[in-house]
């Protein structure tokens, strides 16, 4: 099912149709301020081993996941007041923060450290997504097993129309990786360049 949303002035209905989907345990594409991502409810288990099936990725490597704002991150993850000073300049935006996982989080999406990936994206329709779901939405890039990165959400949908239930067409999305940055002890570390600025972590 394909599914026009304007980028700008996301529709309440298509979004309440979209987050129906995740609640029963579906699988969705949807655009965010990186690339179009894969996702699910990060409270549906069975929904999570199937994208690890779709991305052939092994279960050692979690994925990282989209809250709705930094008030949601808490819940989710420990945040110190170093963390929320400098997460706060910088989301929403195109960043991955390594952070340590509460108990909240379901072990599949946690590494060993007990750690986890988690993005604020700078797009209203995933914004939109995750604050109606009430959970955080699972994030990783759509992409075939060769790695190629579909930018075009109709050629998308063609790709992967057998195994995900949704893929939202909003237009183009900049494509280009999110900067990673592990902020674990309050040791700023910079993982990947991505988009957005790190400098204030250099």
């Amino acid at each position: 099912m394909l599914i026009h949303i304007n980028p700008d002035n996301p529709q309440p209905r298509l979004i309440s149709q979209v987050v129906d989907i995740l609640r029963k345990g579906g699988i969705i594409a949807y655009p965010t301020d990186t690339f179009y991502g894969i996702g699910c409810d990060i409270m549906n288990k069975k929904a999570i081993e199937k994208i690890y099936q779709i991305k052939q990725r092994d279960k050692k490597q979690p994925f990282s996941f989209i809250c709705s704002n930094l008030k949601h991150i808490s819940d989710y993850a420990k945040i110190s007041n170093f963390a929320y000073r400098n997460m706060k300049r910088l989301l929403p935006g195109p960043y991955t923060f390594i952070l340590q996982g509460s108990k909240m989080v379901p072990k599949i999406m946690l590494t060993k450290r007990k750690t986890a990936g988690i993005r604020v994206p700078d797009n209203k329709i995933a914004l939109a997504i995750a604050e109606e779901l009430g959970h955080p939405v699972l994030s990783t890039s759509a992409t075939n097993p060769e790695g190629e990165i579909f930018e075009n959400p109709s050629l998308l949908h063609d790709w992967f129309s057998k195994t995900i239930d949704a893929v939202i067409d909003a237009g183009p999305v900049p494509g280009t990786a999110s900067s990673v940055v592990s902020l674990i002890d309050d040791i700023p570390e910079i993982i990947r360049h991505g988009a957005g600025d790190v400098t204030i972590f250099e």
